[in-house]
């Protein structure tokens, strides 16, 4: 694939290292290998991410490997991929880290579950936003929340057919589930920076799937 110029934003080293060993882990070394050189990031065959919060990795290196997964699987495969590494990016990184660390609290596992979803939402995006150039944003509807990237790693630089920013929705996904207490909600992208829009938006319906 075309290399993606560098964006001069950052996410932190330690959730790229995470979402790439998760690649690897379904892949294998092999796989992984093949994904991060059509990426143009052969020097990460070799060396991952330090295993820090700095914001050392381009969002354009992150889109690449998105890119590179769509590529190499097709949208379908290439999604179910992304997904499980964003869900092992919330466990390994996001689920004990500043706002998100009572989340396991007694009093909060007691609050009403809406209350949870809010909190855990909200926390969410300011901990984006304060550990990464990722600006996030969260609002409230009467069926649903709506969780906004401002600015997004997960599609820089790239044009899609439809929103296709599954790494961000599998961290979605692991964050409702464990901010409900295993509940699974359904969340749909609906906009992408990567189709023409201004954001990417994803619908977190308030009730939890039967």
């Amino acid at each position: 694939m075309e290399p993606i110029p560098k964006s001069g934003s950052y996410y932190p080293n330690k959730a790229a290292r995470i979402s790439i060993q998760a690649l690897e882990e379904v892949m294998g070394k092999n796989g992984i290998n093949v994904i991060l050189n059509m990426a143009n990031l052969p020097d990460l065959t070799n060396e991952l991410p330090p295993n820090d919060l700095e914001k050392q990795f381009d969002f354009a290196d992150f889109s690449s490997i998105s890119g590179a997964l769509d590529e190499m699987y097709g949208p379908r495969g290439g999604r179910g991929l992304a997904l499980r590494a964003g869900r092992a990016t919330f466990n390994d990184v996001l689920k004990d880290f500043g706002a998100l660390a009572g989340v396991g609290d007694v009093a909060f596992k007691v609050l009403p579950m809406h209350t949870k979803m809010k909190l855990g939402l909200s926390a969410m995006a300011k901990i984006f936003s304060q550990i990464s150039d990722q600006v996030s944003t969260f609002e409230e509807f009467d069926d649903h929340y709506l969780y906004v990237i401002h600015k997004c790693p997960v599609c820089w630089g790239r044009h899609t057919d439809k929103p296709a920013c599954f790494l961000a929705t599998g961290l979605l996904h692991a964050s409702t589930v464990w901010v409900s207490g295993g509940k699974e909600f359904k969340i749909v992208q609906t906009t992408a920076k990567s189709t023409g829009d201004e954001t990417c938006n994803f619908v977190i319906m308030k009730e939890p799937v039967q």
